[in-house]
């Protein structure tokens, strides 16, 4: 298993914590009753890649969502609160960028990739809400 750039991102992560994901989701447009119900899942992500396509997994006693990309390639998404958005990830560097855009033209950019200490850190930013998730190797 690659241990450093966009390949360090595949396998399994368990929920580790989190700050600022509530103002996050309510600055996407997140309703009060699915923030509420999100605040207590702790997902296990599986990230993995085959012939350049990409499928990213996250799993919950809740519920269960994926989706697949090709890199620069934008495709339709149906977010895990029920959001429709169309999104781009593009691969920079050692970091991966995910783009949404909603119906209303709200953009949201979500940046993943693993840190010096093994984890994976996710960074999110809507308008002027920035807020981070990380997990570690499962």
């Amino acid at each position: 298993m690659a241990t450093s750039g966009i390949q360090a991102l595949n396998g399994t992560w368990e929920y580790v914590d989190g700050e600022h994901f509530d103002e996050y989701m309510k600055e996407i447009g997140v309703g009060l009753t699915t923030r509420l119900a999100a605040k207590s899942i702790k997902p296990r992500l599986i990230i993995s890649e085959n012939g350049g396509k990409w499928t990213v997994r996250s799993e919950s006693s809740v519920k269960t969502t994926s989706y697949d990309f090709t890199p620069g390639v934008e495709f339709a998404e149906t977010t895990a609160d029920g959001r429709d958005v169309k999104s781009t990830i593009k691969f920079e560097g050692n970091k991966w960028v995910h783009t949404t855009i909603d119906k209303n033209g709200k953009k949201s950019v979500v940046i993943r990739y693993v840190d010096d200490k093994g984890q994976q850190m996710i960074d999110m930013e809507c308008g002027s809400v920035k807020a981070r998730r990380w997990y570690k190797r499962a």
